[in-house]
């Protein structure tokens, strides 16, 4: 080392010490901010992946901030519904206690009229104050927009959430497959006797100017008939050819046939109403072989089929005069019934050979009347002869005589239905009318009406699978005819069956409901409604950001509806109608007023429900799974740019030592030259 010009000693100690000093001040700086990476140049790759998770971690924090609010927005609607919902059971409990009018004054009802106005008033204020924010939650103004008003079937609709895409628009498509039917149950006609137990069932023969004739084996009726149907049964006699020509209908019997079902046959088309016919029947004995051949008649005559059961329970074919068209007949082969619909009405049973007695009517010009004499399966007399009277052709449509069905022993039958049960006890003689209205009588106990329009029915007042007619018979005569002949003892209705943009609904009664991550709604149609339509919805709704990504998938729009006495309601009628001089008022109708607060209750707890669960499902959830992947994050993110304060802290030791000595090496490097300088003394 005796060169002096290049110290190189220096120049490696320089070089140590420079590298010390950065290494010591790299680890001053990372234990100063904590931080491994201050800047790119600590850890490029690093860099990246923690500016990626700390943009992941921003946007997480946002959305828990986001679905806090949204928890908070959710609790204030609940709060304010709850108080309505506290309102309208006041309400309730108010129209419940009018409805006992001989316990009440018309004073007392009238005060509690006043306090329903009182409660009507304080839920439309509710519905004005309830505010997030200057946001007004429950008056309307968050609830979707559609068009499907123009939609006339539709009866009621709720939109709970909607996907409206970037579009800002959902089009909505409906088709019902099948409509929501009432639970029926028929009891036919056999399970009643006459009112002696000989008459027929229903006898009806009204005519104008018929002259029928017998006349060998066929029977031969004019008009302008398109087509004929024979219905062949092995159990049946009789009918040996049948044709139609020139609007003639032609049926043929055999001859030497006797005993009912002797011939069963059914016309497909109607007897033109400008048809002029004439009648004229007779014999007293039971026909074998009966033929009817058109003769020239006066006057003009709409002409229908009827038939009448007697009282074995089997039908003659009678003739009526009638201002309406013939409807339509049918025959079961299987329980070898025949069916004929006149007008509205309609009576099954067997087929019977004509028995019934009109002896050689003679029209005169005036009116007259002539006696008919209804015969038992035996030939003998069944009973009350009926009168009945020529009508001339300008005196139509005059009073016709029925035979009165009526029950043949003693009944007592459970009835129940979707509101309750109740028991019945008839003794015989009672006719079918008589039964359906006690039925009716407490139809609103029981959820069942009756009728007597083909038969005594029972039918439930509400539609859908929950809605059920169940007949216990308890206790009847020995034939036990009307328990053989109800058409079932138990039935529920049918929900309505439809699909909504191609998915299954949940039907229940007229009313239907998807629930999918774009769309979920409610819906409610017109009883027997089976008409397909379409509609949009086109904003509206509440959008909630509850994800880091702000896209639908990750967004929420709820709607919520009004809940002012104008809107709050549904099929059964608005809640403002409760009010004073409104339709359902406590002295109008109080039955309609219990439907209506009914009905409002269930719509108030569903919103409320809703709303509910999507605070503590989706929302908690969604908390939940945010804190948990932010932690994740905010660990990870800690991983790659956070400074190991042990490792640094050695680190730092370790430059501080090199840092000394480095300054000492080179403070003897430097000394170096001057030893050389020694040499020259």
């Amino acid at each position: 080392m005796t060169r002096i010009n290049s110290n190189v000693s220096s120049l490696v100690a320089r070089t140590r010490l420079q590298t010390s000093n950065a290494d010591l001040q790299q680890s001053l700086t990372r234990l100063s901010t904590g931080l491994r990476i201050n800047r790119g140049s600590d850890d490029p790759a690093g860099l990246l992946a923690s500016e990626a998770l700390r943009s992941e971690i921003t946007g997480l924090t946002k959305a828990i901030s986001n679905s806090t609010r949204t928890s908070q927005i959710i609790s204030t609607a609940d709060s304010a519904l709850g108080q309505v919902s506290n309102l309208l059971n006041d309400v309730r409990g108010l129209v419940n206690e009018a409805g006992s009018t001989g316990g009440l004054s018309d004073e007392e009802i009238a005060a509690n009229q006043l306090q329903i106005d009182s409660s009507l008033e304080a839920i439309n204020r509710i519905a004005q104050t309830t505010t997030f924010q200057g946001r007004k939650l429950l008056d309307g103004s968050q609830d979707f927009v559609s068009n499907i008003s123009n939609v006339a079937s539709v009866e009621d609709v709720s939109i709970s959430q909607a996907q409206l895409g970037r579009t800002g628009k959902l089009d909505v498509s409906v088709d019902i497959e099948a409509a929501a039917e009432k639970a029926s149950v028929t009891i036919d006609d056999a399970a009643f006797g006459a009112v002696d137990d000989n008459a027929a069932t229903e006898a009806r023969f009204d005519f104008n100017t018929y002259t029928y004739e017998a006349n060998g084996s066929q029977l031969v009726i004019a008009g302008n008939f398109t087509s004929v149907e024979v219905i062949d049964d092995p159990g049946l006699n009789g009918v040996a050819t049948a044709s139609v020509t020139d609007g003639k209908l032609t049926l043929t019997f055999d001859s030497g046939e006797s005993s009912s079902n002797q011939a069963l046959w059914r016309l497909r088309s109607a007897i033109d109403g400008s048809t002029d016919l004439g009648a004229k029947v007779v014999g007293d004995d039971t026909v074998s072989a009966v033929a009817l051949a058109e003769t020239p008649t006066t006057g003009t005559t709409q002409a229908q089929f009827n038939v009448a059961r007697s009282d074995d329970g089997n039908l003659n074919i009678v003739y009526e005069e009638s201002g309406g068209t013939f409807s339509n007949a049918s025959y079961d082969e299987a329980t070898e019934t025949l069916t004929v619909g006149v007008g509205s009405d309609q009576v099954s049973g067997d087929l019977l050979s004509l028995k019934g007695t009109i002896e050689g009517v003679v029209v005169p010009g005036n009116p007259f009347t002539f006696e008919v004499e209804i015969l038992d399966e035996n030939g003998d007399p069944a009973g009350t002869d009926i009168s009945y009277a020529y009508v001339p052709a300008d005196e139509l449509n005059q009073d016709v005589t029925n035979f009165t069905a009526a029950l043949k022993d003693d009944l007592v039958f459970q009835l129940n239905g979707i509101n309750g049960a109740e028991t019945f006890q008839f003794g015989a003689g009672t006719t079918p009318e008589q039964i359906a209205a006690a039925v009716n009588l407490v139809s609103d106990s029981t959820g069942v009406v009756a009728s007597t329009d083909g038969g005594l029915q029972f039918t439930s007042t509400d539609y859908g699978s929950e809605a059920l007619i169940s007949v216990d018979v308890i206790d009847e005569g020995e034939d036990g005819s009307f328990a053989s002949n109800l058409s079932a003892t138990r039935v529920n209705g049918k929900d309505i069956q439809a699909r909504i943009n191609g998915v299954e609904a949940n039907g229940r009664g007229n009313e239907f409901s998807i629930n999918t991550s774009s769309l979920s709604l409610n819906l409610s149609v017109a009883a027997g409604s089976t008409t397909d339509f379409d509609f949009s919805i086109t904003g509206g709704g509440t959008t909630f950001q509850l994800g880091p990504g702000v896209n639908s998938q990750q967004q929420a729009r709820l709607g919520i509806g009004s809940v002012s006495t104008g809107q709050l309601g549904g099929v059964s009628g608005r809640l403002y109608e409760l009010g004073s001089g409104q339709a359902k008022n406590l002295s109008v109708d109080v039955a309609g007023a219990a439907k209506v607060i009914n009905e409002v209750i269930s719509k108030v707890a569903e919103t409320r429900g809703r709303l509910g669960s999507f605070q503590s499902t989706t929302l908690a959830s969604n908390l939940v799974s945010l804190n948990e992947t932010k932690a994740n994050l905010q660990e990870a993110e800690s991983s790659v740019r956070d400074a190991d304060f042990a490792q640094e802290s050695a680190n730092l030791t370790r430059a501080q030592i090199l840092v000394q000595s480095g300054t000492n090496v080179l403070s003897l490097a430097n000394q170096n030259p001057q030893n050389v300088l020694s040499l020259l003394r």
